[in-house]
């Protein structure tokens, strides 16, 4: 059986950096890596190799057991939708399989998952369904998950049906376009979204409280995080919003909602997720037809 999270957060991000790094890493370079001091670093480091964790400034076994209950285990990919404002090149191709620059967008993403260790990984489809079958050929691991409603709800229905799937799990919106596959991490020490500070924005975006943690979802704001479409949900969240969404889906109006709305507007208060920044040339989101052609100038035609 699975151990339960036990660690701080300060030997989480000692144990993170170091099993995450391709050598040994000196205290002066976890110091720049996880932003304590040297002091606390080297007190750390005894600590843990007391407890077994570390030995000879490397991680252990038992350190890399100790950090099993914080992995990414899986990936969820909410893939269903028409794509309506990239017509008209969604109407022959789903928008998660648009190539840009020759490359279908979710490819990036998926490729992103396989380098971070996640190899469980779904795919809720619907529109043009058949056609996400071309993955299969790069990712034979793919498992597909039909989503009947896709035409007669919001994104929550594709949640619904994956909402079983969501512990330990990134959930990803299918159509990003991802140039830093370094922001999908291996391990997380919380449920997290990803998020764009911004001094102004007319998108949906964040407010987070004086520890990081997502306080407000909102359409337009002042000094907040322009939310990226990318999840995870750790095993305590992830269990608790399979019935939380399936609730917010059978209530009155729900179909309409988004699925992020339900931890963060219908249930918020009872989820604490930590809003990771990231940067806008790490990840862009391509709403429209214009938005193409400004990055791909071969549909500018």
């Amino acid at each position: 059986m699975e151990s339960e999270p036990t660690l701080t957060r300060k030997q989480f991000d000692l144990l993170e950096a170091l099993a995450t790094a391709a050598g040994p890493l000196t205290q002066r370079q976890l110091e720049e890596q996880t932003g304590y001091s040297l002091g606390t670093i080297n007190k750390l480091a005894k600590e843990m190799a007391a407890e077994g964790l570390l030995a000879d400034g490397r991680i252990t076994p038992a350190g890399l057991a100790a950090l099993e209950p914080y992995r990414a285990k899986r990936a969820v990919f909410i893939a269903a939708g028409f794509g309506t404002r990239l017509v008209p090149v969604t109407l022959n191709t789903p928008k998660p399989l648009v190539r840009v620059h020759g490359k279908r967008m979710i490819d990036g993403l998926i490729d992103a998952c396989l380098a971070a260790g996640i190899n469980e990984i779904y795919v809720v489809r619907g529109y043009l369904a058949e056609q996400f079958d071309q993955l299969l050929y790069k990712y034979p691991m793919i498992k597909f998950l039909e989503n009947p409603s896709y035409n007669e709800a919001n994104n929550i229905s594709s949640a619904v049906c994956a909402r079983y799937l969501m512990q330990n799990a990134y959930v990803f919106e299918a159509d990003l376009l991802i140039s830093n596959p370094a922001i999908i991490k291996k391990y997380h020490y919380t449920s997290d979204v990803l998020g764009i500070w911004k001094e102004r924005t007319d998108d949906w975006c964040l407010t987070v409280d004086r520890e990081g943690f997502l306080d407000e979802e909102k359409v337009g704001g002042l000094n907040c995080y322009q939310m990226v479409g990318i999840y995870y949900w750790n095993a305590a969240d992830g269990a608790k919003l399979a019935d939380h969404l399936q609730e917010a889906y059978l209530a009155p109006g729900g179909k309409e909602r988004y699925w992020e709305t339900v931890p963060n507007q219908v249930y918020r208060g009872q989820y604490r997720v930590r809003v990771r920044p990231c940067e806008e040339t790490d990840i862009v989101e391509i709403d429209t037809f214009r938005e193409l052609k400004a990055i791909d100038k071969t549909y500018d035609v």
